[in-house]
C-alpha cells in the first residue's frame, strides 16, 4: 500500500513529460506556425505523455492484483480502501485525459492543431508547451470560463 501512497504524493502526476528531439529542437515564434517540424514535436510530446499515463495505469493495475485488502483492523482497512479509491479516481481522470490527448493528435493529422476552436487564431506556443491539449487561446478560454460561471450561478 505504501507504493500507492508514494504515487499519490507525486507532485508531477499530471505534468506533461518534457519531450524533445535529439537535436534539442524547441518550437519558436520565429518560424512558420505549425510547420511540419512543430507538428512532429507536439505529436512526440503528446505521445510521450500518453505512454507515461498508460505505464502508470498498468502499474496501478498490477499493484491492485498483488495488494489485496487483508488488514484485520477495520481502521487500517478503511484507510487502505480510501487510498485505493483516490488512486482509482486519479486513473479515471487520466483515462479522460488520454481521450483529450488522442483528440489533439487527430487535430494534428487534420491540420487543425494549434488553432483556437472558437476564434481560429493561433494558440501561443507557450500555451501549447504548457498544455499541449489546449483547444482555445487564453483569451477565449477566459471568456468561456466566465460564461460558464455566469451560467452556473443562474
Amino acid at each position: 500500500m505504501a507504493t500507492v501512497l508514494n504515487r499519490l504524493d507525486d507532485s508531477e502526476k499530471f505534468a506533461v513529460p518534457q519531450v524533445g528531439s535529439d537535436d534539442g529542437y524547441r518550437p519558436s515564434a520565429d518560424e512558420e506556425f505549425m510547420n511540419p517540424r512543430q507538428q512532429a514535436y507536439f505529436r512526440a510530446k503528446l505521445q510521450g505523455w500518453k505512454d507515461s499515463i498508460l505505464r502508470e495505469a498498468a502499474g496501478t493495475l498490477s499493484q491492485l492484483q498483488v495488494d489485496t485488502l487483508r488488514e484485520a483492523d477495520l481502521t487500517d482497512r478503511a484507510s487502505s480502501e480510501t487510498d485505493w479509491s483516490i488512486e482509482l479516481r486519479t486513473r479515471d481522470r487520466q483515462r479522460k485525459l488520454i481521450s483529450k490527448i488522442e483528440a489533439a493528435m487527430r487535430r494534428i493529422d487534420e491540420g487543425e492543431y494549434g488553432y483556437c476552436e472558437v476564434t481560429g487564431e493561433p494558440i501561443s506556443l507557450a500555451r501549447l508547451e504548457a498544455r499541449p491539449i489546449a483547444t482555445m487561446t487564453v483569451e477565449a478560454q477566459e471568456r468561456h470560463e466566465r460564461h460558464e460561471k455566469i451560467s452556473r450561478e443562474d
